[in-house]
């Protein structure tokens, strides 16, 4: 083959082997009451409504069967505190509503597992007296959906995603209580 029909192929091939969001774009986290580097609002803590936030998502890559999202905080003081874990998230779901509803399983087929207040829903942001903790929402492509049952631990999710993982986002957030 000559070296234009080549060319042609590579860029063919190229343009066949990228995630759907395109050259050079990855997985997007985003949400209006998380955002990278600024303090999450008191309505989605304990020292308000404790309600989950809207979080949304884009540039999923191909081959992304479901997600999995969990919210930690590596700061407290004993170990990372897990606050939020939700998986099987289904693939053509690209965003989360405010407010979930604290149910096992959501209408969508997204099964909740259990955080450290023994809650198997959201559990806001509650660090103790001090200097704000850090927050950190991550989001998971899987190409599997997870073979776990509601109130699964996070070590749970972690190890049934091992080797299903193909890309992540996170954003950090930082909370103080006054």
């Amino acid at each position: 083959i000559d070296i234009m029909t080549y060319s042609i192929l590579l860029v063919l091939l190229g343009a066949i082997v990228q995630p759907k969001g395109g050259p050079g774009q990855k997985l997007t986290l985003k949400s209006s009451a998380f955002t990278e580097g600024k303090t999450i609002p008191v309505k989605y803590t304990c020292d308000g409504k404790n309600i989950s936030p809207e979080v949304q998502w884009s540039n999923v890559p191909d081959g992304t069967k479901s997600f999995a999202l969990i919210l930690d905080d590596p700061d407290a003081p004993s170990k990372t505190w897990v606050h939020w874990v939700l998986f099987n998230i289904p693939a053509s779901q690209h965003e989360l509503k405010e407010d979930l509803p604290a149910k096992k399983e959501l209408d969508s087929g997204a099964t909740f597992g259990i955080n450290d207040f023994g809650d198997v829903a959201y559990g806001g942001p509650c660090p103790p007296n001090g200097p704000a903790h850090q927050y950190v929402l991550k989001l998971y492509a899987l190409d599997t959906k997870l073979d776990l049952k509601p109130g699964a631990t996070k070590p749970q999710v972690l190890q049934a995603m091992k080797g299903h993982i193909i890309e992540q986002a996170e954003l950090k957030e930082k909370y103080k209580r006054q």
